[in-house]
């Protein structure tokens, strides 16, 4: 597979990507516009599957890293992550064959396009996620034993940072937040190489695949003025929990995360029931009369209940009518070493 995106796919991505990032991974509109312009200079934005990688190529993957209310509001310079691949290339002593996103979520799918379009590289269709997580560790790939170091990170500024020595995926997090902090809660981070044949393994397949078919499937809808709710949920295998509107917003930024709990009271067929979110950058829980109807690591969703648009933790706000969507996450996600680092007790998650 040789996938060279156009305007078109990139709306669609967008869209999808949206959705996928469970209210995280960053705002994908200006992950967008981003994209655009490198098609606009000339540059391509090309994607290959998991099968076209060699054994032995070399893949880094790729993200945003910080607050996402930061996010919005601080405008990014727009080579800062190709200059962070050219600075790891330097300190490995060899080039990069290829990029992947960390996260499938938000504008963080689309990260490593734009700088693989600045370099010359192709993107893999996957991503160690499925969705979006907050924090670094919480990736198919360290969770299946990828090493911790040589990790980078970088700002619009130019600073940078490479982390040399990390005992532990979890201790890499640490050190990479507190950077991040520094450099004013969003920056670019990128993890050690990967080859080949250990991302074939171990990443999710076929995300970037299944953010356009979510992102086409709500276009469609909304040109046939049919439910894009509907059209979500029968592309990427969701059910609806809640059809409402956000009630109550208790949000704050916090040691390089947004921190939320949202409350959203249901209508129509919803009237009367009231649901509860636990956010750390992402929807992590759902609850209702103090049971769980979803959990870390099944992806939980919201979108506007007329539009299908994706809405993302930093822009929810008293009054939107939305409808919020479950689906299960890779079965990747659902190993026993999977749920210790993604599951609810990696986050302390109890009832509110």
């Amino acid at each position: 597979m040789n996938w060279n995106l156009t305007e078109a796919d990139i709306d669609r991505i967008t869209l999808g990507a949206g959705v996928l990032g469970t209210g995280g991974g960053g705002n994908p509109w200006l992950g967008a516009l981003m994209a655009k312009a490198q098609l606009a200079e000339g540059r391509r934005l090309r994607v290959i599957g998991l099968e076209d990688l060699a054994p032995d190529a070399q893949v880094m993957a790729l993200a945003g890293i910080g607050a996402p209310t930061v996010g919005v509001e601080r405008m990014v310079e727009g080579s800062e992550s190709a200059r962070l691949i050219r600075v790891m290339e330097q300190h490995l002593g060899h080039r990069i064959d290829a990029l992947i996103a960390d996260e499938i979520g938000g504008s963080n799918a689309i990260a490593p396009m734009i700088a693989a379009a600045r370099l010359g590289l192709p993107v893999v269709d996957a991503d160690g996620m499925g969705r979006a997580f907050p924090e670094v560790q919480m990736t198919t790939f360290f969770i299946n034993g990828h090493v911790a170091h040589p990790s980078g990170l970088t700002d619009f500024e130019g600073n940078t940072l490479i982390v040399t020595e990390a005992r532990s995926p979890e201790m890499l997090e640490r050190l990479l937040r507190a950077g991040t902090v520094a450099m004013g809660s969003a920056a670019y981070f990128t993890t050690a190489p990967m080859t080949g044949a250990f991302v074939r393994r171990h990443a999710v397949p076929g995300t970037l695949r299944l953010a356009h078919r979510i992102g086409d499937a709500v276009l469609a809808a909304r040109a046939a003025k049919d439910d894009p709710v509907a059209a979500i949920c029968g592309a990427m295998g969701a059910s609806v929990l809640l059809r409402g509107k956000v009630t109550d917003v208790e949000r704050r930024t916090e040691g390089g995360f947004l921190r939320a709990v949202l409350t959203l009271g249901g209508l129509d067929a919803d009237r009367g029931r009231t649901v509860r979110l636990t956010v750390q950058n992402e929807y992590l829980a759902a609850w209702e009369d103090g049971r769980p109807l979803a959990l870390t690591p099944d992806l939980i969703c919201m979108v506007d209940s007329e539009t299908g648009r994706p809405i993302g933790s930093e822009e929810v706000r008293y009054g939107l009518r939305v409808a919020l969507l479950t689906a299960p996450a890779h079965p990747h996600l659902k190993t026993e070493a999977a749920k210790r680092v993604v599951g609810p007790e990696a986050f302390g998650l109890r009832a509110p």
